[in-house]
């Protein structure tokens, strides 16, 4: 079950595998990459880069608006949609039913998009 345990269970995992290689460890490298970056920059216009990435994490994003709205779009073109999938013979159906769990699915990217920008956020704030 250590699936259910997300990925800060599976970075604990892995490095705990090479604990003399910590500091050059893959998931590591790329996250100093970043701190370095923003450490090099003055702080005043670290200070409007802060304020920018508060202002962009307080909007919703498009992929929540849009997976919330797919419902109601069926709801509207119910009748026709019903015409479409369900023709004699057809696997029209099949095909929908596919793309919409691809679609519900590549929720979890729009998840790890936001834990991503709560790491630019961290550093942002310690800086």
């Amino acid at each position: 079950m250590n699936f259910l345990r997300g990925d800060a269970h599976k970075i604990y995992r892995h490095l705990k595998k090479d604990p003399q290689n910590i500091k050059n460890h893959k998931y590591l490298r790329d996250i100093q990459e970043i701190q370095q970056f923003y450490e090099s920059i003055d702080s005043d216009i670290l200070k409007l880069i802060y304020y920018r990435l508060i202002k962009e994490s307080n909007g919703s994003g498009m992929i929540p608006i849009y997976v919330s709205s797919i419902p109601f779009l069926f709801l509207i073109f119910s009748q026709n949609l019903q015409a479409i999938l369900f023709e004699s013979g057809s696997r029209n159906w099949m095909i929908f039913i596919l793309i919409y769990i691809i679609g519900i699915t590549s929720l979890p990217l729009h998840k790890s998009v936001l834990n991503f920008q709560f790491l630019f956020y961290l550093i942002l704030k310690k800086n």
